[in-house]
């Protein structure tokens, strides 16, 4: 078993040091936010993720996870050292920031002495961030034993620990052969199981992470475009769906039509690859068209709400199921909420929400509304019911109920969470579907 240090504490940081520790590790994960590192500490979590309270409660009681601010011992003490600190997009420019990265590769380098180590970025990262740490390193301590590696996360929000303990695949980008040994035996304990682990170098490992993240968004805009031509020619976007995910080219996955992608990922990381592909010479078109189709879903959506609402929002009191990006996660990041929700507070409408898990962040970003502690608290005496996000506990929510509820029986659902057949009572408006009556 491995000696690891995982450097961040955030979403990525956190699942694969629990993980790791589950597996059998030991594992240091090390913040340089105090607060956050005191509450891991009394079993506090700073994210909601399915499973993973649980499992960082089991790994501390065996003790192969702890948690430190001390980068220095924590160094000093581990084999693989991963960085998993952000990279968000430069507001300016759309490339992704690579500022903490770097930051934290020159703090590695202090803390480094004689023994070998194993650099990893786990972190979403351009072509040539891995040749960048080497030299940030080389320069900080020229006799330093290291090698760089690129092992990208492909962990879905709300369900990582389950993604990360059942992988798709694993990737491992290295320059030379002396890390792959150690990665090897990091992850074999999923290996074992018959998990595939890919090899490539650096630069491919960034290109696969890009790539999949694009296209999977793609994919997403894809069947929300074609949902929107489907309410146009009569046809039902849901059995459309069903017929092209049943191609095993293709499959179900990300084919469910929607208000947008968002979240830490898949925002950040179009750009970022639009971004490197314009400095190669080598446009993709597909990406910067989902990118710009994206960013138009927000107003396709108001006017589908206006439509629905008789063309007049104005004093009209929404009850707004779900605001985070997805279900089974607090993340409000890029969530398509937030512009929608922002639009309506503009065109007069009053906000009255309920998301199981958007109360922790969700004030912050829309102060304007107010937010109740269940779904019948929301809709009662509302004009209309608004379905952001695709909650389970919705999907409990009965057409009698919302007609028993709401004011007026008038849900809009962005999320096609209910069977046209089972809102028969109310005026239900989906996506890409005819709308009940």
């Amino acid at each position: 078993m491995k000696k690891v240090c995982m450097v961040g504490t955030g979403y990525v940081g956190l699942v694969s040091g629990a993980c790791f520790a589950h597996l059998g590790h030991t594992v240091i994960c090390v913040d340089n936010n105090a607060a956050r590192i005191e509450n891991l500490k009394k079993g506090i979590m700073p994210i909601y993720e399915k499973d993973l309270k649980e499992m960082v409660e089991a790994c501390v009681k065996k003790e192969n996870i702890s948690f430190t601010t001390d980068l220095c011992g924590a160094v000093e003490k581990s084999e693989i050292i991963f960085i998993t600190v952000g990279t968000p997009s430069d507001k300016k420019t759309g490339d992704a920031d690579l500022s903490f990265v770097f930051a934290v590769a020159a703090d590695i380098a202090k803390h480094m002495k004689d023994e070998y180590k194993v650099i990893v970025l786990k972190s979403t990262v351009p072509v040539g961030t891995a040749e960048a740490v080497e030299d940030i390193i080389k320069k900080a301590k020229p006799a330093a034993k290291f090698s760089v590696v690129s092992n990208p996360e492909f962990l879905r929000e709300g369900f990582a620990v389950s993604d990360f303990l059942n992988p798709d695949r694993i990737v491992v980008g290295a320059n030379d052969a002396k890390p792959l040994s150690v990665m090897r035996e990091l992850y074999k304990p999923l290996t074992d199981k018959g998990f595939a682990l890919l090899t490539t170098n650096t630069t491919t490992a960034n290109m696969i992470k890009y790539a999949s993240n694009s296209f999977l968004a793609m994919k997403i805009m894809f069947i929300n475009e074609i949902s929107d031509m489907c309410e146009k020619a009569g046809a039902d976007v849901t059995d459309v769906a069903k017929g092209v995910g049943l191609d095993s080219r293709i499959g179900h996955k990300f084919l469910n039509p929607g208000p947008g992608y968002g979240g830490s990922c898949f925002p950040k990381d179009t750009m970022a690859l639009e971004r490197m592909a314009k400095k190669f010479d080598s446009p993709l078109k597909l990406v910067e068209t989902t990118i710009a189709e994206n960013n138009a879903r927000r107003f396709k959506m108001l006017s589908k709400i206006s439509n629905a609402l008789g063309g007049n929002m104005r004093g009209k009191r929404l009850a707004v199921l779900g605001v985070t990006f997805k279900a089974e996660t607090d993340d409000m990041r890029d969530s398509p909420s937030i512009g929608i929700l922002s639009e309506l507070h503009l065109n007069g409408a009053a906000l009255d929400i309920y998301d199981p898990q958007g109360k922790k962040h969700g004030p912050e970003f829309f102060p304007y509304a107010k937010f109740h502690d269940s779904a019948a608290e929301a809709l009662s005496g509302a004009d209309a019911a608004l379905v952001l996000t695709e909650w389970p506990e919705f999907n409990k929510i009965t057409a009698a109920e919302y007609k028993k509820l709401l004011k007026t029986p008038l849900v809009i659902d962005l999320r096609n969470m209910y069977k046209l057949e089972d809102m028969k009572g109310v005026v239900y408006h989906s996506l890409g579907r005819k709308t009940v009556k």
